[in-house]
């Protein structure tokens, strides 16, 4: 199948390329940076999702809006404006079976900065809103919100032991998650799955869930 993914130049993104490479798809892979997969089946293009200029993936089967930015001043125009305006750049391949938004869990406990966190929670309404309209054409379409996850992104917090301690204290099971773990889910999500539809599944190692009975 012919797969289109944004933002695959490192991290969450490139993970999830790498992985649809591995079950013998073909990748288009979108991102404002170079590519770093080499790959006789990956297709690299510069592209920034604020703009329209999207180049043409044919029979696109699965899309996955993953492109994002941690930048309070461009949150919303990226996260949410630029994730639509790519996918419903794709949504109309007559081959489509399955869209995928990478949102956050930020969108669900608002734990982050404002326009970072109203971005993902209007992505995952949006993804809602794409399930509805895509039903009619037995499209699936859904949203993984990861928590915290080893990426160059999160650099600072990695490398500082205190940080990072700390980070890992507010999880359940004590640890973030890899990129590739988040990849497995959005290869099951679109490539396996028939029948989940409109849903976004957490993956934050019980963040979430962590809490402080008093008795």
């Amino acid at each position: 199948m012919n797969i289109v993914v944004s933002g695959t130049a490192r991290g969450i993104g490139r993970a999830i390329a790498q992985r649809y490479l591995a079950a013998g798809d073909r990748v288009y892979g979108l991102d404002v940076a170079p590519g770093t997969i080499e790959h006789t089946n990956y297709v690299h293009f510069l592209c920034d999702v604020r703009s329209d200029a999207f180049p043409a993936v044919p029979e696109a089967a699965v899309v996955v809006s993953n492109a994002g930015t941690l930048e309070e001043a461009d949150a919303i125009e990226v996260n949410l404006l630029g994730a639509m305006r790519f996918a419903e750049h794709y949504m109309e391949s007559p081959v489509l079976r399955s869209v995928l938004f990478i949102a956050s869990a930020s969108a669900r406990n608002g734990a982050e900065f404002p326009r970072y966190v109203a971005s993902k929670a209007g992505l995952v309404g949006y993804m809602k809103n794409a399930a509805l309209a895509l039903a009619k054409r037995g499209v699936t379409c859904n949203s993984i919100s990861p928590g915290g996850v080893i990426t160059e992104s999160n650099r600072h917090i990695l490398e500082s032991e205190a940080l990072y301690d700390a980070v890992r204290a507010e999880t359940l099971l004590g640890k973030w998650a890899q990129p590739e773990e988040i990849a497995e889910l959005a290869w099951f999500l679109t490539h396996v799955n028939r029948s989940v539809t409109g849903e976004d599944i957490l993956i934050d190692n019980g963040e979430m869930l962590k809490s402080n009975f008093i008795w």
